[in-house]
């Protein structure tokens, strides 16, 4: 499994398949560890220890059509042959949209903002905890989920429409005016209406992973989206409480 080859796989993927991830890292115990969270979280890994069978393994894993076989790339910033800011520019430089997640031992606020603004979506620094990449894993591949939903130019729940490309709510055909964070977790509810949202999935979707405060801030902006958009904000009729799991919209 762990090999520095670009792996072999079946050029094919079923609708329904678990997400596909590449772990690109040199150190053994660490590449062992983030392969063993991730494949007993469901997830397909594949490993690369070095850049080079980094850059050989995403070349083949491409469909006939062109498209991504891997959903999520886990990289080191320190790598043999290529380091993982270089993979990072060339894959962007490409037009390459792949979540990617690096890693690094350096933890300096600017070694932080290199790697983000050469691309990567998500920084991890060493030593980090193993429950810490997976929650990271899960939100960049939610949030890569929701951007590859076909682009609708309204979002219409009963009284409510919602122009996603606008920032422009109607309720009851007035608009209303919402802050960003209102706009987005409204936008993340009528996306999915009738799903249950836990307070730590709405902090993924709309904060991001990387929000540090009370989780309680979902419960405040959701009391403020209800005085905006229910008639009765004490009955809501949009935005539920789901006791014990969270909340619902409609």
């Amino acid at each position: 499994m762990y090999t520095s080859e670009p792996a072999k796989y079946p050029a094919t993927t079923d609708i329904g398949q678990a997400n596909r991830v590449l772990v690109v890292e040199d150190e053994e115990l660490i590449r062992e560890m983030v392969v063993l969270a991730l494949e007993a979280e469901g997830y397909e890994v594949l490993t690369a220890t070095d850049g080079r069978s980094a850059i050989e393994s995403l070349k083949c894993f491409e469909s006939n059509s062109g498209e991504a076989l891997f959903d999520l790339v886990v990289l080191d910033l320190m790598l043999p042959h290529i380091n993982g800011l270089d993979i990072c520019r060339l894959l962007r430089h490409q037009g390459n949209p792949i979540p990617i997640l690096m890693l690094s031992a350096k933890s300096s606020e600017t070694d932080r903002v290199l790697g983000l603004e050469v691309g990567a979506d998500d920084y991890l620094s060493k030593p980090f905890s193993v429950r810490e990449l997976v929650a990271r894993c899960r939100a960049l591949l939610r949030r890569q989920r929701l951007s590859s939903l076909p682009q609708t130019p309204v979002l219409q729940y009963k009284d409510i429409s919602l122009y996603p490309q606008e920032c422009r709510v109607l309720v009851r055909g007035e608009e209303v005016s919402l802050s960003p964070k209102e706009f987005r977790l409204l936008e993340v509810f009528m996306s999915y209406a009738r799903r249950v949202w836990s307070r730590e999935q709405l902090l993924d979707q709309v904060w991001g992973p990387d929000f540090v405060g009370d989780s309680k801030t979902v419960d405040v902006h959701i009391r403020w989206l209800r005085e905006k958009l229910e008639q009765d904000p004490s009955h809501p009729e949009y935005i539920v409480t789901v006791r014990g799991f969270g909340y619902r919209f409609g």
